[in-house]
C-alpha cells in the first residue's frame, strides 16, 4: 500500500464508471455521508461473494444509518454488472478493468497473476474522504465483521455528529432557540463548521 495512504489521511477521490457505465465521483457518492469503500478481488471469486453478502444483508442498516457503501474491483462493466446483480446489491459496484487503482495505491495481487486483482482492503471513511479504518483483506479473516464496522462507524458518528448524545450541554438550548445546525436536520459538514468554534463540541 502507498505510503501516505494512513488512518487521517484521505483516500485519492477517483472517478471510475460504474456498474451502468456513467463515470462516478467517490466523493459524490459519498457527498456529506461516511462511507464504507470496499476493494474488490471481483466476481471470479467465492470469498468476496461471500463477504459482500454480509454487506448486501446489511444494506438496510446502513441505508437507516446514512451510511453509504461503494465497491471496486478490476472487472469489466458486464462482469462488475453480472456481480452485483448475483448479489442483489443496492449500492454502487465501480469497475476499474484497468488497474488504475491497483498501480496508482502498490496494492498488487502478485500471487494470482492468471486475475491480477488488488488486494483486497476495507476502508471506513469520514465525509471529505477521510480515512478513519484501513482492513488489509487478503486472507478472508483480515475482512472486518459486520459487528466491527458497527463499532468503527458508532466512532465516526461520535466524531462528526454533535447530537450524537443529545445530553450534550447546550444542545438543547440550541434547539430550543431554533438553531437546527447541530442536528441530522442540517447537513453533516455545516454541523462540523459549527462545532469548531463554538463550546459545544464534537466528542473526538
Amino acid at each position: 500500500m502507498r505510503s501516505d495512504i494512513l488512518e487521517d489521511s484521505h483516500f485519492p477521490d477517483y472517478e471510475l464508471p460504474d456498474h451502468s457505465g456513467d463515470m462516478r465521483k467517490l466523493s459524490d457518492l459519498q457527498g456529506n455521508n461516511p462511507m464504507v469503500l470496499h476493494l474488490s478481488r471481483g466476481g471470479f471469486d467465492p470469498k468476496e461473494n461471500r463477504y459482500l453478502r454480509h454487506l448486501v444483508d446489511s444494506w438496510p442498516d446502513f441505508k437507516a444509518a446514512y451510511t453509504r457503501i461503494v465497491v471496486i474491483s478490476t472487472d469489466n462493466q458486464l462482469q462488475t454488472n453480472e456481480f452485483r446483480d448475483s448479489l442483489g446489491a443496492e449500492f454502487p459496484f465501480l469497475s476499474d478493468p484497468d488497474r488504475k487503482i491497483q498501480k496508482d495505491l502498490d496494492i498488487q495481487e502478485y500471487t494470482d497473476p492468471v486475475h491480477d486483482p488488488m488486494i483486497p482492503h476495507t476502508f471506513v471513511l469520514e465525509p471529505g474522504l477521510l480515512i478513519s479504518k484501513i482492513y488489509n483483506c487478503y486472507w478472508y479473516w483480515g475482512r472486518p465483521t459486520m459487528a466491527e464496522l458497527h463499532v468503527d462507524l458508532r466512532a465516526v458518528f461520535r466524531k462528526i455528529r454533535p447530537d450524537f448524545d443529545l445530553s450534550t450541554p447546550g444542545l438543547r438550548e440550541a434547539w430550543e432557540h431554533g438553531d437546527q445546525e447541530l442536528f441530522l436536520v442540517a447537513p453533516i459538514e455545516k454541523a462540523i463548521r459549527y462545532t469548531e468554534g463554538t463550546s459545544i463540541g464534537v466528542k473526538r
